[in-house]
């Protein structure tokens, strides 16, 4: 038993003493896996940040997702967006957002190996497909109330991130995973981060940026035109567009607004919800994007686009493809949108039916595979 150790000064224990007083028993410290004890299945994935491998762990028998966090130079050290991603999934606690289950470590083996430092990845529960992949899927259609059980999930979970504070900054199908139990989750916090301001509020949208962030967040199709035009006091606004970009891809199968270039991309926003003037988007003149910018007239075409879905979810749609990030509707009004509380009903997530897998490789099998993605901005490798 360790001897006890006093500060003359004042009778406490010294601090080694204390320390040692009060340490944990050893066992209960879980350190990382090692890769060992994961049955790799096969590539489901890779991207900026990393690959992503189908496993099963031996010790469990659960079926895993292995995130392989990529260093593209090792001098530069452990990649900062996969630091926050772990940071954040490790705090976070909610059904519809994806959990980190155990990080695993794959050492060198032999000394003539090039590569000298271990890889690290990331396990989180396996999900069947990504909302990405099950759109493109040409043996999936999605029911009405299929979308909106999804949908319901996707604000469910955003308005737990955005309560907590948490901008997720690249809200997009492919970063959102269901599983064969009808379960949506979001993933994929690369980019993510805490910010400062208020929480969103029932009756008071997006509201106003309390600080400056970097406006290269967001993949360019679901980026919202605030960013677009380079506002760095955005809100949780930011993440509610991507909301209405996938809510409307789900309901036509597709991508909305698939730019091929920024300035391309504020042309087809304005294109679908109109031009922005003083009323419909107070201050977009002031942007640093917006000074040299006159946009031709044009009343908007989302209602007459989306018609034959009906007038509650165009109604929606509009509220979350609305110009004005302020008044943008938030996560905890869509909710009680009547949207949700009209024939048909949401279903229930047990009540769908399963599909065959559908991830980012497995639509390379697909004849009629729709264009490609453009890659998540690299906004998040900095402090901002």
């Amino acid at each position: 038993m360790a001897t006890t150790t006093y500060n003359h000064e004042n009778g406490a224990p010294s601090p080694r003493s204390f320390a040692l007083q009060h340490q944990r028993p050893q066992n209960s410290f879980k350190g990382c896996s090692g890769i060992d004890e994961y049955e790799l299945l096969g590539k489901l994935g890779e991207g900026t940040f990393g690959e992503v491998h189908k496993a099963r762990s031996h010790r469990t028998g659960a079926l895993v997702a292995l995130k392989k966090i990529i260093m593209h130079n090792e001098k530069d050290g452990f990649p900062i967006t996969a630091l926050r991603e772990i940071k954040l999934l490790k705090l976070l606690s909610h059904k519809n957002v994806l959990s980190l289950e155990d990080m695993a470590v794959e050492h060198y083996v032999k000394q003539t190996d090039q590569r000298k430092r271990p890889i690290i990845y990331m396990a989180t529960p396996y999900m069947d497909h990504d909302l990405s992949g099950l759109l493109d899927n040409p043996s999936v259609t999605f029911t009405v109330p299929q979308i909106k059980c999804y949908l319901l999930q996707l604000l469910q979970g955003l308005r737990y991130l955005h309560e907590n504070k948490i901008l997720h900054r690249d809200m997009k199908a492919a970063n959102l995973l269901i599983s064969n139990q009808g379960i949506l989750q979001i993933a994929d916090f690369g980019l993510a981060r805490h910010y400062d301001g208020s929480v969103p509020q029932a009756g008071k949208g997006g509201g106003e940026g309390k600080r400056e962030y970097t406006s290269l967040v967001v993949t360019r199709w679901y980026r919202p035109p605030e960013l677009l035009l380079h506002l760095k006091r955005y809100t949780t606004a930011i993440d509610m567009w991507g909301v209405g970009c996938v809510f409307g891809e789900m309901l036509i199968g597709k991508p909305i607004l698939a730019g091929e270039s920024d300035a391309h991309q504020l042309e087809i926003i304005f294109d679908l919800v109109g031009t922005p003037t003083e009323e419909n988007m107070p201050g977009w003149k002031q942007l640093p994007g917006g000074e040299s910018l006159t946009p031709r007239p044009r009343p908007g075409s989302l209602s007459t686009r989306f018609r034959e879905h009906g007038a509650a979810a165009v109604s929606l749609l509009s509220a979350l493809l609305q110009l004005n990030w302020r008044a943008r509707i938030n996560a905890i009004d869509a909710l009680e949108h009547p949207y949700f509380k009209s024939s048909p009903y949401p279903a229930r997530p047990e009540d769908i039916p399963t599909f065959e897998d559908s991830h980012e490789l497995d639509r390379r099998k697909f004849q009629d595979r729709k264009a490609a993605l453009p890659p998540a901005p690299k906004g998040g490798t900095g402090e901002r």
